[in-house]
Order: C-alpha cells, then structure tokens, then sequence
C-alpha cells in the first residue's frame, strides 16, 4: 500500500510538471534550477583503494623505538608505523606540497628531529612530480616545516651527525631532465635554517649516495652521478661520476680513484659502522660490481661482479654496510642479496616485492629491518626471513583511470609494477577491501577499453606493445598482440611497430567489435584482435636521431622498452565513429574525419614538442 500509494504520489507530480511545460509560451526553454555551490562544499574525495602499496625509495627507522618505522611513497608522501609494519599512517597530508618522497633520515641522538627530501631519486622515464626540497619535523611527524632547498628538485640521500642533529647533509641529485646548478652535496649547521653547499663538480652531475661514518662523524663519503634523462634516452655515467672523501666535516674533498673503474655511471657507498677502515661500493661501470676498501677509500679492488645485481645501473645500485658485522652487506636491486664474507659470495634475502630501493638496518640489533620496493615498504625482525605485509598501505600509483557504467560503477587502471586493478566504487557491506577487486588483464602499465555499458571484456595494453582480452565472466584471457615479438633491447628504428610504455587501446563505443591500439600508427581490429590493420601513416615525428638504443654509455635501458615517436592517446567521437584524434610523445595532434582515410596534422599551432598525454571530445559539441 506504502509503494502504491508512493507511486501516484510520484505521477501526479509528473503530470503537473507536464503541464507547466505545456503551458510555457511557444520558444520558451525551462531554465534549471539555480544551484548553491556551497552545498558542494562539504564534499570530500574518497579513497577506494586498493590497499596494496606503491614504489617505495625511502625508509627509516630509530635504534631506541624497535617498532617505529617510516616510509616515503613515490607518489603518496610519508607514512609512519609504530606497530611494525602493521599498520601506517600518513603524516605528511596538509604539510608537505608534493607527495614523491626521496629520502628519509631520523636523528640518531633525538627520535623526534626528522628530516625528509622530496623528489625520488631513480630517474624513471615515467616518474611522478619533482620535489621541492627539504621538510623537517621535531615533534615526531606530527607537524612539518619547509627548510629549504626547493631548487634541488630530486635528494637521494640525508645524512644527521650522529650526536648533533642540527648537523645534517643533504645529497642533491638535481633536475633528471636538464643541467642545474642545484646539485651536490649540502649542509646546515643550524638544523636547516641555512644551507651551504659544500661539493659541486658540474651542472650534470648529482649525488646518488651519501654516507658518514658514525665512529668519526668528521668523515663523510659521497658517491656523484653523471647522467641525465631525455624522452628517448638514458645516460647513465659520464666524467663526473666518482667517489669522494671528506674528513672535516665538508670543509674539503677528495676524490677517490685507486682502484676504481675509469668510467662510472651510478654508484652506492656504504662505511661499516663495525669497522671505519671497511668501505663497500656497488659501481655500474663496464668492469663494475661490488668493490671493497680495507683503508678507509684510500685503494679499492673489486670483489664480486655479479651480472644479477648490476642490471638497470641507472635504477638501483644501492649497498648497505651491516652495522655490528663488518664482512656483511647488503645490495637491493632487482633482488636483495646479503653477503656475510666481505663479497666473495652474495646469499639471496627473500623479500615481498621485486625492485629494491632503500634499507634501513637497527644499529643494535641488526637483525630488525625496513625494507622499501616497488610494491611498498616492509618490516622484519629476523633478518629478512619473514616480513611484514604491503596490502596495509593505499600508495598504488596508475597510469591510467577509466569507470564503467554498471552501478556501483567500477574503476579500472594499471598499477605501477604490479598488476590491472578493476574495483567497484563502493562496497554494498562497508567498506572497499581486498574481496572486492582483482586484476583484469592487461599489466602494469595499461590503458583500457570495454563497452562501458556491458563490460564483459576488457581488453588491457602494456609493455613492448602487449594486449589482452579478458573474460570478466570466465576469468579467461587471449593476448591478441598486434605482431609476435619480443620488442625489448633493440633500437626503435628497428621496430615495426613502437609501443609507448603507457601504450593506447580504445573500444568503439558505436561498435564494440572494433578496437584500436596504438603504435606510431593507428591500428584496427574489427573481429576483437583475431586480426589488426593500420589505418594512419606515422603520426609521430620519426626523427631517426631519436630511434635508437636506449641507454648509454654503459648500459642499455630495455627492460621496459621505452620506445619514443609512439602514440599516447587516442579518442573517438562520441558523436561519430569516423572521427578519431590521436596524440603523440613527441608533440603532434592528429584528426581523421572518415574513418582513417585522410587525417590531418591539427596540432596547436604554438604547442612546444612534449607529450600530448590526453584527449578528451566534448560530449556535447562536436
């Protein structure tokens, strides 16, 4: 009777509406009602999730506080967890104007003096924001305060005097992208009201590593790093990279060479605290590996060349002296490895996630750790043998973001290093977690495309030009690769296709058979990806001087195959399906209007060359 009675109540509302508009004179349009924007105002975002953790390249943790750790996020700021690892805590929202974090240093004389460099510092072709400089807490992390630095853009490394916490270092890689004079190595005296750079060799050169020497705070080791990052390129080593030495507090330097590679790209330095003569360096160099000194730098030999640990220099390279054992060691790359005899063999540590970035050991108890990779940050209280979980910390980084029509209506988008991730905008039973999302297909980079209304298949781009139709219903997935190779470690010229790393798919949303992905040309299929033809010339510049190898002078980058003259975006028309844009990496905006016949070059007549990263039509003109 409730709902009977609801319903004429709901028609005869309609039907007095029906007739004011009946009513209006002839030409008349019924304006909408005006709106209050500050019924809007108590709207907040909402997190969804998923609480698996994203690249982490920054952690710390304090000898006197077993259980308190922290974290910087890539992309997601400082967390802090004082039930190990547990669970974490953002301390960074409302402080902190950029959220990719590069490197944490607590004070080993007072746990409440924090300092935080922002901008991380592996030079990722597809990296978040840059930094703006340097924060500093002496509460804890629970209030920060900017002290300096901004230009720097990316710091690798913070180092406090063990005894004096207004006495800190500042390891300033700089702008990846271009020659600054904002690099070397920094210091205050004064906790960070003033700055005075103390090591500088050239506008291309940053500090990778930073080490001091705990039994003489005086002596201090910094590794710099020759490189610079273009679209289409990494180089990765050059005339100033090297070791350097400082027995004075910074006053003065010296470069270490005896026994070092003549030409070095990315380097690690780490002092053993058991033992200030004991120095450890992981090297990227055509004769690189892990090299040791017995004399306080003075000479150097190297002990293990492992070709495991010295793959994508540019990208880890990291080594940490084991505090209380001066034979032991440890280097994160890909893999974490631990070595209990000075490097003459290296042991495999087991840890959560793969691409490992920063460690930070307890100098009492050296068997109680913290741990950061691209899937987050982990603790452990055993050495390594077992670790704390990465699905406690909501810090996933997506390339991409794109919402289907069903109600609750889902998300979708790849997560960086790790899998696709569909999951619904809100839970029926609570909140969102771990049984309400799963990976559809595609990798880490995907872009996505689905009949929005009926998105039963899902098809998923990622690196070196793959694709994917998934099945939602029955879990099933196809590569339908537009051709069959292996596309990694080989120039771009040479390729028939070149991918982006973050590669375009599209389903037409006039005819859900039809799918395009993009190369340098657009490519059709118009039977779900069983077969694939392209439909533009080029629509990238092709400048051959930027098709080649990538990487340099010592390593080639091609794990990922970071082809550049790709396409990045396209879009069609909500309107007509013979109207396609498309956008490049080099800088170019293409329009077909029939169908891929003829297009046009219509890109803005004063756009500088850069990434058109997207492109959206307007749903209401065409």
């Amino acid at each position: 009777m409730m709902y009977a009675h609801s319903a004429r109540a709901l028609l005869s509302r309609f039907l007095i509406f029906a007739l004011m508009l009946s009513l209006l004179p002839l030409g008349a349009v019924a304006q909408p009602p005006s709106t209050d924007s500050a019924w809007y105002q108590a709207m907040q975002w909402r997190l969804v999730g998923p609480h698996r953790g994203g690249r982490v390249t920054a952690v710390a943790g304090h000898v006197d506080q077993p259980f308190t750790y922290y974290m910087g996020a890539t992309g997601g700021g400082v967390w802090k967890t004082t039930d190990g690892g547990q669970s974490w805590n953002n301390i960074s929202d409302g402080f902190f104007t950029t959220t990719t974090i590069g490197a944490i240093a607590v004070a080993p004389s007072n746990a409440e003096v924090i300092y935080v460099g922002t901008g991380e510092s592996p030079i990722r072709g597809v990296t978040t924001s840059h930094g703006d400089g340097v924060y500093k807490s002496t509460d804890g992390g629970e209030t920060w305060s900017h002290v300096g630095l901004r230009a720097t853009r990316q710091i690798s490394k913070i180092k406090i005097h063990p005894h004096n916490p207004d006495i800190v270092y500042v390891g300033a890689q700089g702008n990846p992208w271009a020659g600054s004079e904002a690099r070397g190595v920094y210091r205050s005296t004064n906790g960070g009201e003033t700055w005075e750079r103390v090591l500088y060799v050239n506008p291309t050169t940053g500090v990778s590593l930073l080490d001091i020497d705990v039994n003489q705070p005086d002596t201090l080791y910094a590794a710099l790093w020759d490189h610079q990052r273009e679209p289409w390129t990494v180089r990765s080593g050059g005339p100033g990279s090297g070791l350097w030495k400082s027995t004075d507090g910074g006053d003065s330097w010296q470069e270490l060479t005896q026994g070092l590679p003549a030409l070095m790209g990315n380097t690690g330095v780490t002092v053993s605290p058991a033992d200030s003569n004991r120095l450890y360096a992981m090297i990227e160099a055509a004769e690189g590996g892990i090299f040791r000194s017995d004399d306080a730098g003075t000479s150097w030999q190297r002990v293990n060349d492992d070709a495991g640990i010295r793959d994508r220099g540019w990208y880890y390279t990291h080594i940490f002296a084991d505090p209380q054992n001066a034979d032991a060691f440890y280097v994160l790359a890909a893999s974490m490895v631990r070595s209990t005899d000075g490097g003459e063999t290296l042991q495999a540590v087991q840890t959560p996630h793969g691409d490992n970035h920063d460690l930070w050991i307890n100098p009492a108890h050296p068997d109680w750790m913290v741990q950061g990779n691209d899937g987050g940050a982990n603790v452990s209280f055993n050495g390594g043998q077992t670790w704390s979980s990465q699905f406690n910390q909501p810090t996933a980084q997506f390339y991409r973001v794109i919402t289907d029509n069903v109600w609750p209506y889902r998300l979708y988008g790849g997560q960086q290093d790790n899998s696709s991730v569909r999951i619904p905008s809100r839970a029926m039973d609570g909140g969102v977690g771990r049984n309400d999302w799963r990976a559809v297909g595609g990798g880490e980079s995907a872009h996505f495309g689905f009949d929005r209304d009926n998105p039963t298949l899902v098809y998923g781009t990622s690196l070196l030009g793959t694709l994917t139709e998934y099945n939602t219903a029955t879990g099933e997935a196809r590569r339908i690769d537009s051709w069959p190779y292996f596309a990694g470690f080989r120039p771009g010229r040479e390729l028939h296709y070149r991918y982006n790393w973050n590669a375009p798919v599209v389903v037409s949303q006039h005819d859900t058979d039809v799918i395009y992905h993009g190369a340098q040309y657009v490519l059709k299929s118009v039977d779900r990806g069983h077969s694939w033809t392209a439909i533009s010339p080029d629509l990238t510049r092709n400048e051959t001087a930027k098709l080649g190898t990538t990487g340099g002078p010592i390593m080639i980058e091609g794990a990922g195959g970071e082809h550049y003259a790709t396409l990045m975006y396209i879009a069609e028309s909500p309107h007509d399906a013979n109207v396609i844009w498309t956008g490049s990496d080099d800088g170019l905006v293409h329009l077909t209007r029939d169908g891929g016949k003829n297009w046009t070059n219509v890109t803005p007549r004063r756009m500088p060359e850069g990434q058109v990263n997207a492109i959206e039509v307007s749903p209401h003109q065409p």
